[in-house]
């Protein structure tokens, strides 16, 4: 494993694929608080580690982890609609970039590499939180969990963002900050780097050998190092 570091050399790469909350959007402490807020009122106690095991997942996933805990009178679809409503309610004002992840995505745009978004949210939510960052027409393509059949962990929504750039896998850097979204940017084929957020990485993630960095900032810094 490649430790927390600022000076991580990276391997050439030909485009760049971004998980979205997270990892370019500053949104899942946000979202976070949404959810203990939206589980309070319908009478049930989120925990620390049914919400860690909820970061990255499909919709689908999210269901099953939240059944899982609650049993199957937890009433998920309202769940679903309480929590998006709130986050739309709780963006109009904007939504949060990490720092660093607009400069790096300009950067890479004058230096003539694709840049895409590879995220388990559905297309409207990606559509509406990319476009009041300010980022949706930075990418020449955002691959959402309706245009995959098979979400992260599986390396289907990194591939099709890497086909629809035109760019062999193995030629992509992907910058993720979740333990899915890792693994399945790292069965892709891809150059990985976790960029923590609310999640850090455990035995298995650092097992697979992908670097982990502190920021965009520092990422960016690796990829064009400066003087």
């Amino acid at each position: 494993m490649t430790p927390l570091s600022d000076t991580l050399s990276l391997r050439p790469f030909h485009a760049a694929i971004f998980d979205m909350d997270g990892t370019l959007l500053d949104t899942e402490a946000v979202f976070r608080d949404i959810v203990y807020d939206v589980c309070t009122e319908l009478g049930f106690e989120m925990t620390e580690a049914v919400h860690r095991s909820m970061v990255g997942s499909s919709h689908e996933r999210t269901n099953q982890l939240l059944i899982e805990a609650y049993g199957v009178a937890f009433p998920y679809a309202l769940f679903d609609e309480k929590c998006r409503v709130t986050m739309r309610e709780r963006s109009h004002a904007g939504v949060p970039v990490k720092p660093g992840a607009r400069e790096f995505i300009l950067d890479l745009r004058e230096r003539g590499i694709p840049t895409a978004v590879a995220t388990s949210s559905r297309n409207p939510h990606a559509a509406h939180h990319l476009g009041a960052a300010g980022l949706l027409d930075l990418f020449e393509t955002v691959v959402t969990r309706d245009d995959v059949t098979n979400p992260k962990p599986h390396p289907e929504p990194y591939l099709t963002a890497a086909k629809r750039l035109g760019i062999d896998p193995v030629h992509c850097l992907a910058l993720e900050d979740s333990h899915a979204g890792v693994r399945a940017a790292h069965a892709a084929g891809m150059q990985t780097i976790m960029v923590p957020d609310l999640v850090g990485p455990d035995a298995d993630i650092e097992a697979l050998g992908i670097a982990i960095m502190e920021s965009l900032l520092q990422v960016h810094l690796a990829a064009f190092p400066r003087g």
